[in-house]
């Protein structure tokens, strides 16, 4: 009887003991493969460092270029560039910004001629110039292609580009967000923003509404200290993007009394499909459109267009009723208006591919502004305005901005949209200053703020790009633009 209880104490003893060697071992294991996994972060990273591109200006901030793959079974991955602040990187929000189409390239359009730091400003020679009013020097600056299809983003499983829509997208977008952090996790702790034009206003609030829910849901690891975003120019409603599309073209003087009349009368833009009568006035609209810049009234088109294969192609801007629009010209006082054909030139050239690590599965086509590989894109809702009160109601920061002179998401629309909202007016209608100058006029509402920006075209940046980052500032810091000339 006393034996039992002895040996029982022993084959304690053995098991306390070799616990505790198993944890020893296991905590050992744990630390190692913990290194490991950091060894393999730092190569990635390091992988995608960008030390210098053809006809670059010398620059101390740091980039990379690469890939993720958000879809390991079809073999999706999506093309990122992204460039650390200026000035104390360490302190800034990282910021993602997402142009629209659907299937426009935000490097193309957003990094190489509205925001990034660098311009291509040749079609003959590699040339950047850079850019002073970047908006790296207010955040850590990401520019994101997608979905596949887009640019150098791509899939090896053809079926995928048939089944694109605002869904997969966004899902798409949110994968590449959470492995992107995971492969910067200096920047993990940092506030993250959204910010995006044109049909950006279905992706933004959509992959904003994903990262609101997965914060509520998700492993703490893949928490993201996401704040809010800002659209700019951006469909939202399918209702009032084409009311203020018309209204604003007759307000404007490019379309007749007549054929105001006959869009007014004969189109009903509560209902997604229109009578053959109103699709007949609708392109009579688009055929008004083709002597100027729909994107930019006032500025002059380019007349020496010497690229037809980078040509870009727009689908669905506001809707698939104007998807007959084939322009897409982006052209500013100060700017070439044939910056387009420069930045396709240059990021179609091998060296500033391998210098990218871009295109590294030697794409059957070149790259382009505006995708047209993909089928018809399968789903997009009629309306963001549900997605927006969500968000609102959920605290984050939310802006929307509009330049004045877009003829294609116009200022006359969004103002219709956000009536819709149906959210107090804190404060309405007031002039913001920049440079001395009215920069255009806000309007405050309880939960979100919208901006309007005088003499600016659909790419705002493009047009007033220091008013531009003047907003991005603004926002950023939660701060009411100056009210009085400063």
């Amino acid at each position: 009887m006393v034996l039992f209880p002895l040996i029982s104490n022993i084959l304690i003893l053995l098991l306390l003991f070799f616990t505790k060697e198993a944890l020893a071992v296991s905590k050992l294991s744990v630390t190692d493969y913990d290194n490991y996994l950091s060894r393999e972060i730092v190569a990635e990273r390091e992988a995608d460092r960008v030390y210098g591109l053809p006809g670059q200006p010398p620059v101390k901030f740091k980039q990379y270029a690469g890939y993720i793959t958000v879809n390991e079974t079809h073999g999706r991955a999506l093309f990122y560039w992204f460039f650390e602040a200026t000035h104390k990187p360490e302190e800034k929000p990282v910021l993602l910004w997402l142009n629209g189409g659907p299937g426009c390239s935000s490097i193309g359009y957003g990094e190489a001629e509205e925001l990034g730091p660098f311009f291509p400003q040749d079609s003959f020679h590699p040339k950047l110039k850079l850019n002073p009013y970047s908006w790296n020097k207010a955040a850590n600056l990401l520019f994101l292609e997608s979905p596949v299809g887009v640019g150098f983003s791509y899939t090896n499983t053809s079926s995928d580009l048939d089944e694109l829509g605002d869904a997969i997208t966004a899902k798409d977008s949110h994968t590449f967000i959470v492995k992107w952090f995971r492969r910067f996790p200096q920047f993990r702790s940092h506030e993250f923003y959204i910010a995006g034009e044109s049909y950006g206003g279905h992706y933004v609030p959509q992959l904003s509404e994903l990262i609101f829910d997965h914060n509520r849901n998700r492993a703490k690891k893949d928490y993201i200290n996401f704040r809010g975003f800002m659209i700019g120019n951006a469909a939202l409603d399918y209702e009032t993007d084409q009311k203020g599309l018309v209204e604003y073209a007759w307000d404007h003087a490019v379309i007749s009394d007549e054929l105001y009349h006959n869009i007014t009368t004969r189109c009903n833009f509560k209902l997604q499909n229109q009578t053959d009568e109103c699709i007949d006035d609708l392109s009579n609209f688009s055929v008004a459109y083709d002597v100027i810049d729909m994107y930019s009234l006032y500025t002059p088109t380019c007349l020496n267009s010497i690229s037809s294969n980078t040509a870009p192609v727009v689908r669905g801007t506001t809707s698939e009723t104007f998807s007959k629009i084939n322009k897409w010209h982006r052209k500013a006082e100060g700017y070439d208006p044939c910056a387009s054909d420069y930045t396709g030139f240059y990021l179609n050239r091998p060296e500033v591919q391998r210098a990218l690590h871009a295109n590294v599965t030697k794409l059957s086509y070149p790259w382009t502004h505006c995708s047209s590989l993909m089928g018809p894109w399968k789903d997009s809702p009629l309306s963001i305005l549900p997605v927006i009160k969500k968000l609102v109601a959920g605290g984050l920061r939310i802006w929307v901005y509009s330049g004045d002179t877009d003829g294609a998401v116009p200022v006359t629309g969004t103002r219709y949209t956000l009536k819709k909202l149906g959210l107090k007016i804190v404060e309405d209608w007031t002039p913001w200053y920049t440079s001395k100058q009215v920069g255009g006029w806000r309007t405050i509402y309880d939960g979100l703020t919208f901006v309007t920006i005088r003499g600016a075209g659909h790419q705002v940046p493009t047009y007033t790009p220091k008013p531009a980052l003047q907003l991005l500032r603004h926002f950023l810091a939660n701060k009411k633009l100056p009210s009085h000339p400063i």
